[in-house]
């Protein structure tokens, strides 16, 4: 039903989230976070099924817990430096561009023939790594 008066709705910035953790996951603090399909937060790996959500900025061990037995808090709406894959590196070129999760701190050019998900725009290369927003 649509408003019918004036709404105190509530807000938040959604740069620090803080999200359930996957079973059998340690994240560590800067980490690369995606989100699982069911939605859980772990850490990055090749897989299609991620989400990329943000940097970590704290060490969780859900090694022996359960599906949000813990929370881990994620960075989010910021452009973050992640090491650059050297066999499929992020070149001047892809600027602008979509690149592709490997792992919990790099990055690659590819999807890697379809096995990768996206983590984000590149909006810079430098030698020490990719910034991807």
């Amino acid at each position: 039903m649509a408003l019918s008066a004036d709404r105190n709705t509530p807000m938040q910035d959604g740069e620090l989230v803080n999200v359930p953790v996957a079973t059998s996951v340690t994240i560590h603090a800067g980490a690369l976070v995606a989100l699982n399909a069911s939605g859980f937060a772990t850490p990055g790996a090749v897989a299609t099924t991620l989400t990329y959500l943000g940097r970590a900025e704290e060490r969780v061990d859900n090694s022996g817990g359960a599906n949000g037995a813990q929370t881990v808090n994620v960075r989010r709406k910021k452009a973050f430096k992640w090491k650059n894959h050297g066999a499929d590196a992020v070149v001047q070129a892809d600027l602008g561009k979509n690149c592709y999760i490997v792992d919990d701190e790099t990055v690659a050019k590819t999807s890697g023939t379809s096995t990768r998900s996206v983590a984000g725009k590149v909006i810079g290369i430098e030698a020490d790594g990719v910034w991807v927003e």
